[in-house]
């Protein structure tokens, strides 16, 4: 396909969907860079080697007015009444308590928010993540459909959790959704973000971006839990921009079964900015992951901590890259990073890379690593209480991965992280007795 003849197929999708005019020179831009860019370059991974598919066929679904019109498969994980859900390329319902739209706030998909409100769009999208940074960037920035638009508006306060929910159930679909969450002065949002697939064998690739802008004194809680099945690619990129005494904390589970790169960052900006990044995976099987988390400190006296836990098994592999930034002119900034991985297989591998750049001296910095098996000690004690070699397994993992469980801000989603913890680990037991039987 010439770049012609691809520029007249978006400018035509865009035309029959009534997009504004700078969306789609926001797209032609996109376009126009794929022709030049590549893909990212990774730590020990190559993407080109991935069998990343073509971006798929556009599928949208037709709306549903009541949650109980959901099929089972997708209201089982809906515990908000606050929700927006994306079923392959496009939203399949949205809802919103009348209390919050009263107050201004606003959860739709980005595609009705870019057409509905262009002056809180606009300004922000693809700006914490530019459309001509790599390959990827600039297919999404070209291709991206549906996605979620969240607004919260200066000192406006939602207690109750929003939620997007992102499901696909067919090969070869159009998955590209874009998340914008925009928080103005001193408002504050917990948003859980769920992206999964059906349990038939699909083959597809979740090519996501995120967006988040804090305004000043704002607060933001980001959970993002991934659970896609073994033939679906997850490529997805998220990124926080946090303003003057602005907060953002990521809760970030990585329960894919096949292969994952995600892109984590935190940029302070303002002075007295805080980050907060705490990610869980869990690998089997063959599955590879290359999982980055960055906080760059530009503001001065900001604070940020990164814990990241890898419990991996079978012959996964996980290549963790934590970077601590700190420009010149941050002082009083305290970065602080820890990644840990635990292996329960010989021919499971984990890397973990911590790494501080650190261009001014009135700071404090600080990063802890670890990679390594079950400890033998932990597993005779329990074993010697009766408890199987398995089991024993199961309740070190639980307890590893502990610190960053009990973070979650919210019950219902300690809860539903648990239950996919348990959802791999019980697949793992259920490996392990076969194995055992042969």
């Amino acid at each position: 396909m010439t770049m012609n003849s691809a520029e007249n197929r978006v400018s035509g999708q865009l035309q029959y969907e009534a997009e504004p005019d700078w969306l789609t020179m926001l797209r032609k831009r996109g376009l126009d860079a794929v022709s030049t860019l590549q893909l990212p370059k990774l730590e020990k991974t190559n993407l080109q080697r991935w069998p990343i598919p073509q971006q798929g066929i556009y599928r949208k679904p037709e709306l549903v007015m009541s949650l109980d019109e959901l099929p089972e498969s997708i209201r089982k994980w809906v515990y908000s009444d606050n929700v927006l859900v994306q079923r392959n390329s496009g939203p399949l319902i949205k809802h919103l308590t009348e209390g919050l739209r009263e107050q201004g706030v606003i959860l739709t998909d980005l595609e009705t928010a870019a057409r509905q409100y262009p002056e809180l769009v606009k300004p922000y999208l693809m700006q914490a993540v530019e459309t001509e940074e790599n390959l990827l960037t600039a297919q999404h920035a070209a291709h991206w459909r549906g996605g979620a638009f969240i607004y919260i508006p200066e000192g406006v306060h939602v207690e109750a959790p929003l939620q997007t929910l992102f499901f696909v159930d067919e090969s070869d679909t159009l998955f590209m959704p874009h998340v914008l969450v925009v928080a103005e002065k001193r408002s504050s949002v917990t948003l859980v973000e769920n992206t999964m697939s059906s349990l038939n064998k699909i083959v597809a690739v979740n090519q996501a971006v995120m967006e988040v802008f804090v305004g000043e004194g704002a607060k933001v809680n980001v959970v993002s839990l991934h659970q896609l099945e073994r033939d679906l690619i997850d490529l997805t990129y998220r990124r926080a921009i946090v303003e003057h005494d602005g907060q953002v904390n990521w809760l970030i589970g990585e329960m894919n079964w096949g292969k994952t790169m995600s892109d984590t960052v935190s940029v302070l900006k303002g002075e007295g900015a805080g980050s907060d990044i705490k990610s869980i995976l869990v690998g089997s099987g063959r599955q590879t992951m290359n999982i980055t988390a960055r906080t760059v400190h530009i503001g001065k006296n900001s604070p940020s901590d990164m814990v990241i836990r890898a419990v991996m098994r079978e012959q996964s592999t996980a290549i963790l890259n934590g970077i601590t930034k700190i420009e010149k002119g941050a002082t009083g900034a305290n970065g602080q990073q820890t990644e840990k991985i635990l292996m329960l297989h010989p021919e499971a591998r984990g890397d973990a890379n911590p790494i501080l750049l650190i261009d001014e001296d009135d700071v404090k910095a600080g990063h802890a690593a670890s990679v390594g098996q079950v400890n033998p000690e932990q597993l005779y004690y329990l074993m010697s209480r009766g408890i199987s070699r398995v089991e024993a397994e199961q309740l070190i993992v639980y307890g590893f991965l502990a610190p960053v469980v009990a973070e979650v801000p919210l019950e219902g989603v300690a809860t539903q992280l648990q239950a996919l913890v348990e959802q791999k680990l019980g697949q793992i037991k259920e490996l392990d007795q076969a194995s055992i039987s042969e």
